[in-house]
């Protein structure tokens, strides 16, 4: 089964950018959907993104729509959030995700039950 590691959370002030990494071992790296969710407290897990790591097509939550980019490095199996102008609302527990699919179709999905694997997440904290 495929595993991911998140890192690269950090505290960052208003406007700032940051970058998370998320690490793919287990399978093949160009099998996969890889999702981004985050959690601010109080509120319900959100989807942000995700990427095809087989043609790097993507697709993005309309709350970060410009704002983030999702990118794939297939020699290094890791898939890269590029987070820019940074707000506190963007400050959450980020969490990346995996769908492995088998045939030659498949689904950019935005919903949890749309993923099998799970990191264990890494806070990203945007303050003035």
């Amino acid at each position: 089964q495929v595993q991911v590691v998140e890192s690269g959370g950090e505290l960052v002030q208003t406007g700032g950018s940051l970058r998370l990494s998320c690490a793919v071992s287990g399978g093949t790296f160009s099998r996969n959907i890889i999702g981004w969710f985050r959690q601010a407290p109080g509120k319900e897990r959100e989807f942000v993104g995700c990427i095809s790591t087989s043609d790097g097509q993507t697709r993005y939550a309309d709350s970060v729509k410009g704002r983030f980019t999702i990118s794939r490095d297939t020699a290094k199996s890791t898939v890269a959030l590029q987070m820019n102008s940074l707000s506190s609302d963007d400050t959450a527990v980020y969490t990346c995700a995996a769908q492995t699919y088998y045939g030659s179709v498949y689904y950019l999905g935005s919903d949890v039950e749309d993923y099998e694997s799970w990191g264990q997440g890494t806070q990203v904290t945007v303050s003035s």
